[in-house]
């Protein structure tokens, strides 16, 4: 326990926040019934919103319960170096050249494959683009699969249920698909320099098991949806009239993985993500809208986590260290719906002393439980944001989520517990 004010209040916020996450829907129905106060319910409805909401109450109720000097300190002491990489690699991730090329390879891939065409890409889009995160960082993954599968399965016609289910398959993919490498997973890198993990003992004890859970989740829920798949492209959003140069095409991919190279070198990804902007403006024929303001909110979304988690460790320590290997996936598994798995796993590199066995099952409970929740993995807001349209009242219901994530998280968790 804590004797510290600010930590109790602290928690006592991160619950609401966690609540008014799981209550966003609520406030979009309000916001229709109510005309003088819609734009202000239609905000506090926005899922990407509500943790920078909060951490904003945060930080005022520091500054009258301590001192403003305090809350500031606080507030700078944070490192947002992820948000900022998050809406920097959605940008370019979602940018029409970076799509069309990887549309191009999902068309060809889909033309070898013995199913028909539009099956065939769901697939591909649900087991290829998750596993390709390993190499181009989750967050880039879930940006391109989000825009791909958007006019595919996220359209009107197709059964909530099934949205939600091949949403819960997309997030749970995407967590666990980046553990081919020790670089691309934001709960793997919080610990792979302490514990000495590189990407030969990532393949090793975890990647083909990410791998073969991502396989079955993506074939079973393709099943499923195949009545109900639509043809529609990802590039009818661009200028289709002008044909797109493989130029601008290898630049945008050259600028994703520069910036993929400096993830962690906040000034230089920021410098290029400038020099991205420029280029953009210098050939607007081979460019379609930069989803700047979906990917500024997802990056809000996470800066406030990163504000509020900051406050929470005195009571997710004590409990990630007190328990058996066992004991601890499991724990893991369910703590990952609740706070961001990331964060999970850096309090589990701050014990000293824990055996191989509990870090194994630490992060593997916690990227088997990164699709329960919008806020159990960062790559999660910026999926809820690109396909929200598509859902009925344009949001994303959390408890439909956690349904629809249940499935494909037992398969991920059955895989990484037993094998």
């Amino acid at each position: 326990m804590t004797d510290n004010p600010i930590e109790i209040i602290a928690a006592i916020v991160f619950a609401i926040a966690l609540l008014h996450t799981f209550s966003a829907p609520l406030f979009l129905r309000l916001a229709h019934r109510s005309k003088r106060h819609h734009g202000l319910l239609h905000l506090l409805g926005e899922v990407e919103v509500v943790f920078g909401f909060w951490a904003a109450v945060l930080l005022v109720l520091m500054a009258l319960g301590a001192s403003g000097a305090s809350a500031l300190e606080y507030a700078e002491s944070r490192n947002y170096t992820e948000p900022a990489f998050v809406f920097v690699v959605m940008v370019i991730a979602a940018s029409l050249p970076v799509l069309t090329a990887v549309m191009r390879l999902v068309d060809r891939l889909a033309r070898w494959m013995p199913i028909a065409d539009r099956t065939a890409k769901a697939w591909l889009c649900l087991a290829l683009v998750p596993l390709a995160g390993s190499l181009i960082t989750e967050p880039a993954a879930m940006t391109i699969a989000a825009m791909m599968l958007a006019p595919q399965v996220f359209h009107r016609a197709m059964p909530e249920r099934l949205k939600y289910l091949a949403l819960g398959v997309l997030f749970v993919n995407i967590s666990i698909g980046g553990t081919l490498t020790s670089y691309a997973a934001p709960p793997v890198l919080m610990v792979a320099a302490t514990w000495g993990w590189d990407s030969a003992f990532m393949l090793k004890m975890f990647g083909w098991k990410a791998a073969l859970a991502v396989l079955i989740n993506a074939t079973a829920v393709t099943w499923l949806l195949r009545p109900h798949l639509h043809s529609g492209d990802v590039m009818a959003v661009g200028n289709s009239a002008t044909p797109m140069s493989s130029t601008v095409i290898a630049a945008h991919l050259l600028f994703l993985a520069s910036v993929v190279l400096f993830a962690h070198h906040p000034i230089i990804f920021l410098g290029l993500f400038l020099f991205f902007l420029g280029y953009t403006q210098a050939y607007p024929a081979h460019q379609s809208r930069l989803i700047i303001k979906e990917a500024l909110l997802v990056g809000f979304f996470l800066a406030g986590l990163v504000v509020l988690g900051g406050m929470q460790q005195w009571w997710l320590q004590p409990i990630v260290s007190g328990l058996e290997p066992r004991v601890l996936f499991f724990g893991a598994l369910a703590l990952t719906a609740v706070t961001d798995n990331a964060a999970l796993t850096y309090l589990g590199s701050l014990i000293d002393g824990i055996s191989a066995q509990a870090q194994y099952m630490l992060v593997a409970g916690a990227v088997a439980g990164g699709g329960l929740t919008v806020i159990a993995n960062a790559p999660n807001p910026a999926g809820v944001a690109l396909l929200r349209g598509g859902f009925d009242n344009g949001a994303v219901s959390m408890p439909g989520l956690l349904a629809g994530a249940l499935a494909p998280t037992l398969v991920a968790a059955s895989l990484l517990f037993l094998l």
